[in-house]
């Protein structure tokens, strides 16, 4: 096919580079196909109607224009003069039927020259000839159409079947501007608009909440999985449990598992029970990073996300963790962050209410605040945008998830949302404006409490959990002593003068308040006066009327306690189930070993295998290379960053 070989010769003419970075524009919807090995294999996998159905999705107005009238004029020129074949006869098979709809004229493209393009499209000069011009480069660029050694355009030849339900209508050279914009460009009378700070604040609280909800979120699935429903996905009591061990609202934390699980931070693995979702290994290195570090793969996640997570269609139950089929949802969220980044600071509309609680009230043009936004929005992605099912609905939800993430605030995009838009792969530096340094010390009150006024560092943090419990966030992080939280930290193995040694050396002032350092020796007194060994099991005590106590409690007979010796207990039930009803019981026994070693309580942890990367970091590269018959870079000179 001629159209094939001038692809292949446009490819032929890149640098390893340039074919490396379309590798990686296009990775998904190539990844679906087996990999090229030669350039034309290469030209045929663009140009497939597959590839084709979802690169065009991606399209801004401009290059959609241009594609489909190229191939609009490609098709014609192609079908003058060819005759048509004969109709298939009657009772014709299926096979005669569609051989006679897919035949020569329908598939059928010829070169067009550029001018006849721009004519088409009205754009022979001025500011429209500049826009399309632009539009053809970027076409030509990501392999969607290539240039003949004469300077003509050829384009895939479905193109023209697949655009045909589209009404594109006419040529725009220059994106629409949403609210507070009249048709002309000025801003309307009235707007008042918000500095830079506000939004810097705005955007920095809601990652310091987001954070705080993904640390905790994960740190539930780590000591109770969480396991799918059958059908798949996860139960709602599973959802309200893992929303209430986040602090979050029930859709934020399926918008949160959805993030994370595809961060490669959870993974869904197979057990006999059943499927459950659970953290991966690479959680461990994630909890060592900086609070920023952290978001930078959750947030960029959200951006390919192939579903809105806080949206659920009228009449099905809200999961999570199921595959998403949205396949228009990623464009949507592009169309609607880039008609946002034209909004000056805080001059836009507020957020939009969600179903069923009302609907945005007019502006008095005619069009809500945020049909106005679809209708910007509908120029830099056209197909995901335009004439699609419960678009109002999914964008109201997509602005709302943004705004949770720190994107959106005051009506306009953030900073943070900007660097997701222009590099989602380069947000470190853009996060690490929005939090704090890290603290390393808090300050303890004779209440019993401890308080960080900001992020406390991981160490600071784990060292607090362990003997506290954590009561309230926000600006400031409040923990609670308790003689059942220090009772916590003395059984998984902190020695009472080791305790308080670390909470001293973690003071903002250096010494710690009288009633703590007594809570701590008063509890870790008791701690200890009887000890459960594996028996099936016995409890034993140095304390004679201690032992007779434990026999005599009513609360404790379904444990079967009975007396072999003055200071030792038989009990029927495993050490476990011993341990906790005489927690319950209100006494604070420890665990003891065959050999009469302390044996150490921890809560349990769970990890799976991180899934594989699909490829590793210079793969396109290497391809690119395999690809032009180019030598590929050394181990050495091979790049280390992403392509």
């Amino acid at each position: 096919m001629e159209g094939l070989d001038t692809l292949t010769r446009s490819l032929a003419r890149r640098t390893p580079a340039q074919l490396a970075a379309l590798l990686t524009r296009h990775a998904e919807p190539l990844s679906r196909r087996p990999a090229a090995t030669e350039l034309r294999g290469l030209a045929a996998a663009l140009w497939s109607y597959e590839t084709l159905h979802h690169l065009v999705l991606h399209l801004d107005h401009p290059r959609l224009q241009v594609l489909a009238a190229t191939a609009r004029i490609s098709q014609d020129r192609a079908g003058r003069g060819t005759p048509a074949p004969a109709a298939p006869s009657s009772g014709a098979d299926y096979q005669s039927l569609m051989a006679h709809r897919l035949s020569f004229p329908q598939l059928a493209s010829e070169p067009v020259p550029p001018e006849e393009t721009y004519a088409a499209l009205d754009a022979l000069d001025g500011p429209a000839r500049t826009a399309a011009e632009r539009a053809l480069g970027s076409l030509y660029d990501d392999g969607l159409a290539a240039p003949t050694d004469d300077g003509l355009i050829v384009v895939p030849p479905r193109t023209a079947q697949l655009l045909a339900a589209h009404p594109l209508g006419p040529f725009t050279p220059a994106a629409p501007r949403p609210a507070p914009y009249d048709a002309g460009g000025a801003a309307r009378p009235g707007i008042a608009t918000v500095g830079p700070a506000p939004l810097h604040d705005e955007s920095a609280a809601a990652a310091s909440a987001l954070a705080t909800a993904v640390d905790r979120l994960l740190a539930a699935l780590a000591t109770h999985p969480a396991a799918l429903r059958k059908s798949g996905g996860l139960a709602v009591r599973e959802i309200k449990r893992l929303a209430k061990a986040a602090g979050t609202t029930e859709p934020h934390t399926r918008l949160l598992l959805d993030l994370t699980l595809a961060a490669d931070l959870i993974a869904l693995t197979r057990t006999p029970s059943g499927i459950t979702a659970l953290p991966t290994s690479a959680y461990d290195d994630w909890l060592a990073r900086t609070p920023g570090a952290r978001l930078a793969p959750v947030i960029a996640a959200w951006r390919t996300l192939r579903d809105v997570p806080t949206h659920t269609p009228f009449g099905e139950t809200p999961t999570a963790l199921v595959r998403g089929h949205d396949r228009h949802a990623p464009a949507l969220r592009h169309g609607l962050l880039a008609a946002l980044a034209t909004v000056p600071l805080g001059a836009g509309a507020p957020l939009p209410p969600l179903p069923p609680e009302g609907h945005p009230g007019c502006d008095g043009t005619g069009r809500t605040p945020l049909q106005e936004l679809l209708h910007a929005a509908e120029w830099h992605r056209p197909l995901a945008v335009a004439a699609q099912p419960m678009t109002e609905e999914r964008a109201a939800h997509t602005l709302h998830e943004a705004a949770h993430l720190g994107l959106v605030a005051h009506g306009t995009l953030t900073p943070l949302g900007c660097a997701l838009l222009n590099d989602p792969h380069d947000l470190d530096g853009t996060l690490a404006d929005l939090f704090p340094p890290l603290l390393e010390h808090a300050h303890f009150q004779a209440d019993l409490t401890a308080v960080v006024p900001g992020r406390p560092a991981a160490d600071l943090a784990e060292l607090l959990t362990a003997a506290a419990e954590r009561e309230s966030e926000g600006h400031a992080v409040t923990w609670r002593f308790t003689p059942g939280s220090v009772r916590r930290a003395l059984d998984a193995g902190h020695p009472p003068g080791t305790l308080i040694d670390a909470l001293t050396t973690a003071s903002a002032d250096g010494g710690l308040p009288q009633p703590l350092v007594y809570l701590i020796r008063d509890t870790a007194r008791a701690h200890g006066r009887m000890r459960v060994l594996p028996a099936a099991c016995c409890i034993r005590s140095d304390d004679e009327s201690l032992i007779a106590e434990l026999a005599a409690h009513r609360a404790l007979r379904d444990l079967g306690l009975r007396a072999v010796a003055g200071t030792v207990l038989v009990s029927s039930r495993p050490p476990a189930d011993t341990l906790k009803a005489l927690r319950a019981a209100g006494y604070a026994p420890t665990l003891e070993s065959d050999e009469g070693v302390t044996t150490i309580e921890r809560l349990p942890t769970h990890r799976t295998r991180a899934p594989v990367p699909a490829q590793r970091p210079n793969a396109a590269l290497a391809l690119a290379h395999r690809l032009l018959g180019t030598e590929p870079p050394t181990e050495r000179d091979a790049p280390t960053g992403r392509t």
